[in-house]
Protein backbone atom coordinates (compact mmCIF):
# COMPACT_ATOMS: atom_id res chain seq x y z
CA UNK A 1 0.00 0.00 0.00
CA UNK A 2 1.43 3.42 -0.92
CA UNK A 3 2.33 5.80 1.89
CA UNK A 4 -0.56 8.25 2.44
CA UNK A 5 -0.16 11.91 1.50
CA UNK A 6 -1.96 14.19 3.90
CA UNK A 7 -2.26 17.94 3.38
CA UNK A 8 -4.54 20.67 4.66
CA UNK A 9 -7.09 22.06 2.23
CA UNK A 10 -5.01 25.22 2.10
CA UNK A 11 -1.95 23.19 1.05
CA UNK A 12 -4.01 21.39 -1.62
CA UNK A 13 -5.21 24.76 -2.96
CA UNK A 14 -1.58 25.90 -3.27
CA UNK A 15 -0.54 22.66 -4.99
CA UNK A 16 -3.44 22.27 -7.47
CA UNK A 17 -4.91 24.73 -9.96
CA UNK A 18 -8.60 25.64 -9.66
CA UNK A 19 -9.86 22.90 -12.02
CA UNK A 20 -7.66 20.24 -10.44
CA UNK A 21 -8.82 21.26 -6.96
CA UNK A 22 -12.49 21.17 -7.97
CA UNK A 23 -12.19 17.64 -9.36
CA UNK A 24 -9.66 16.10 -6.97
CA UNK A 25 -10.79 17.65 -3.69
CA UNK A 26 -14.47 18.51 -4.35
CA UNK A 27 -15.41 15.59 -6.64
CA UNK A 28 -16.38 17.80 -9.57
CA UNK A 29 -16.49 16.39 -13.11
CA UNK A 30 -14.97 17.97 -16.19
CA UNK A 31 -17.15 18.29 -19.29
CA UNK A 32 -17.00 15.27 -21.62
CA UNK A 33 -14.60 15.59 -24.57
CA UNK A 34 -12.93 18.61 -22.94
CA UNK A 35 -10.01 16.92 -21.20
CA UNK A 36 -6.51 16.76 -22.67
CA UNK A 37 -6.29 12.97 -22.35
CA UNK A 38 -9.72 12.01 -23.74
CA UNK A 39 -8.27 11.18 -27.18
CA UNK A 40 -4.62 10.82 -26.20
CA UNK A 41 -2.84 7.80 -27.71
CA UNK A 42 0.65 8.56 -26.36
CA UNK A 43 2.38 5.67 -24.56
CA UNK A 44 3.17 6.15 -20.91
CA UNK A 45 2.02 6.05 -17.33
CA UNK A 46 -0.88 8.09 -15.99
CA UNK A 47 -0.12 9.44 -12.52
CA UNK A 48 -2.24 11.26 -9.95
CA UNK A 49 -1.90 15.01 -10.53
CA UNK A 50 -2.05 15.58 -6.77
CA UNK A 51 0.59 13.11 -5.52
CA UNK A 52 2.20 11.37 -8.55
CA UNK A 53 0.90 7.93 -7.56
CA UNK A 54 0.97 5.54 -10.55
CA UNK A 55 -2.69 4.99 -11.47
CA UNK A 56 -3.04 3.69 -15.04
CA UNK A 57 -0.91 2.67 -18.03
CA UNK A 58 -1.59 3.57 -21.64
CA UNK A 59 -1.67 -0.17 -22.50
CA UNK A 60 -4.96 -0.46 -20.60
CA UNK A 61 -6.52 2.70 -22.10
CA UNK A 62 -9.32 2.36 -24.63
CA UNK A 63 -11.76 4.60 -26.50
CA UNK A 64 -15.06 4.21 -24.68
CA UNK A 65 -16.80 7.00 -26.60
CA UNK A 66 -17.75 8.56 -23.25
CA UNK A 67 -15.64 11.70 -23.62
CA UNK A 68 -13.32 10.85 -20.70
CA UNK A 69 -10.13 8.82 -20.64
CA UNK A 70 -11.14 5.21 -19.98
CA UNK A 71 -9.08 2.27 -18.79
CA UNK A 72 -9.99 -1.40 -18.35
CA UNK A 73 -7.65 -1.86 -15.36
CA UNK A 74 -5.60 0.22 -12.90
CA UNK A 75 -1.80 0.03 -12.88
CA UNK A 76 -1.87 -2.08 -9.71
CA UNK A 77 -4.36 -3.56 -7.26
CA UNK A 78 -3.51 -0.97 -4.62
CA UNK A 79 -3.46 2.13 -6.87
CA UNK A 80 -7.13 2.99 -6.27
CA UNK A 81 -9.73 3.04 -3.54
CA UNK A 82 -13.42 2.76 -4.33
CA UNK A 83 -16.60 3.75 -2.55
CA UNK A 84 -20.31 3.94 -3.29
CA UNK A 85 -21.45 7.29 -4.70
CA UNK A 86 -25.15 8.13 -4.75
CA UNK A 87 -24.81 11.76 -5.87
CA UNK A 88 -26.83 13.26 -8.74
CA UNK A 89 -29.62 10.69 -8.33
CA UNK A 90 -27.40 7.80 -9.48
CA UNK A 91 -25.66 4.94 -7.72
CA UNK A 92 -22.09 4.58 -8.96
CA UNK A 93 -18.71 3.41 -7.72
CA UNK A 94 -16.35 6.34 -7.20
CA UNK A 95 -12.61 5.78 -7.57
CA UNK A 96 -10.01 7.74 -5.66
CA UNK A 97 -6.23 7.71 -5.53
CA UNK A 98 -5.20 5.34 -2.74
CA UNK A 99 -2.28 7.59 -1.78
CA UNK A 100 -3.92 11.03 -1.41
CA UNK A 101 -7.64 10.23 -1.77
CA UNK A 102 -8.02 12.54 -4.79
CA UNK A 103 -11.31 11.99 -6.62
CA UNK A 104 -10.51 10.58 -10.06
CA UNK A 105 -13.84 9.46 -11.53
CA UNK A 106 -15.98 6.32 -11.51
CA UNK A 107 -15.81 2.68 -12.53
CA UNK A 108 -18.58 0.96 -14.49
CA UNK A 109 -19.16 -2.73 -15.36
CA UNK A 110 -19.43 -2.10 -19.12
CA UNK A 111 -15.79 -2.17 -20.21
CA UNK A 112 -13.93 -4.51 -22.55
CA UNK A 113 -12.32 -7.86 -21.81
CA UNK A 114 -10.44 -9.05 -19.94
CA UNK A 115 -11.88 -7.20 -16.90
CA UNK A 116 -15.22 -5.91 -18.18
CA UNK A 117 -14.50 -2.69 -16.27
CA UNK A 118 -14.49 0.90 -17.52
CA UNK A 119 -12.57 3.27 -15.29
CA UNK A 120 -13.93 6.63 -16.48
CA UNK A 121 -11.41 9.22 -15.27
CA UNK A 122 -11.21 13.01 -15.37
CA UNK A 123 -8.22 14.18 -17.45
CA UNK A 124 -7.57 17.02 -15.03
CA UNK A 125 -6.87 14.45 -12.26
CA UNK A 126 -4.13 12.83 -14.34
CA UNK A 127 -0.59 13.63 -15.36
CA UNK A 128 0.82 11.56 -18.23
CA UNK A 129 4.44 10.53 -17.84
CA UNK A 130 5.45 9.77 -21.42
CA UNK A 131 7.30 6.54 -22.09
CA UNK A 132 10.89 7.05 -23.12
CA UNK A 133 12.23 5.16 -26.13
CA UNK A 134 14.70 2.43 -25.27
CA UNK A 135 18.30 3.34 -26.01
CA UNK A 136 19.26 1.03 -28.85
CA UNK A 137 22.91 2.12 -28.81
CA UNK A 138 22.75 3.83 -32.20
CA UNK A 139 23.75 7.40 -32.72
Amino acid sequence: MPKKVVKTESEWREHLDADQYAVCREAATERPFSGRYADCKDPGTYRCVACSNELFRSDEKFDSGSGWPSFWAPASEDALESTSDSSHGMVRIEVRCSRCEAHLGHVFPDGPAPTGQRYCINSVALDLELATPLDDGSE
